[in-house]
């Protein structure tokens, strides 16, 4: 059964919104957010914005995540492109499929970031309210490296987006 062109129109417009929304995000947090906190701050107060950003961004996040998977697979399924589960027969298939790997490296990162490192951080900072010492520069280093990492990820994701339409 093909899905109606308002249907398939709502997916196309949810996961565009979806798309803007989680890397414009990203790209907003890395190129303007992190280098500026880092010029005007010490590094206590930056890995507090540091913090009180990302609590606010990793729900967004996540709910942008779901929705680009659901529409996605929606997308897919009524692609006439779309051969079956596996099935890499022509361009757009493959460029789908390394779309969906590297969508799901994204998905990990975020993970590790949300789960891991948040938590981590968040202990740092409670143990620099008590007045202890507690070093959070080699988290929120590497906190802003995997956030570079997931940008570079979401532009990949953009191209094979592009590769996949063009087929």
């Amino acid at each position: 059964m093909t899905p109606s062109v308002w249907a398939l129109s709502l997916t196309y417009w949810l996961h565009m919104l979806a798309t803007v929304v989680w890397i414009g995000g990203l790209a907003t947090l890395i190129l303007l957010v992190l280098p500026a906190g880092r010029k005007a701050l010490d590094a206590e107060a930056y890995a507090s914005l540091l913090g009180a950003i990302q609590r606010r961004l990793d729900p967004l996040g996540w709910i942008c995540l779901l929705v680009l998977a659901g529409t996605g697979m929606f997308q897919m399924s009524a692609s006439p492109n779309y051969q079956g589960f596996l099935e890499i027969g022509n361009r757009w298939a493959a460029a789908i499929l390394i779309k969906h790997l590297v969508f799901l490296v994204m998905v990990l990162v975020s993970g590790y970031i949300t789960w891991v490192l948040l938590p981590r951080l968040q202990r740092l900072a409670l143990l620099q309210a008590r007045g202890q010492p507690a070093d959070a520069g080699s988290l929120v280093r590497q906190e802003a490296n995997l956030l570079r990492l997931n940008l570079i990820l979401g532009m990949i994701v953009l191209a094979l987006t592009a590769v996949a339409r063009a087929s």
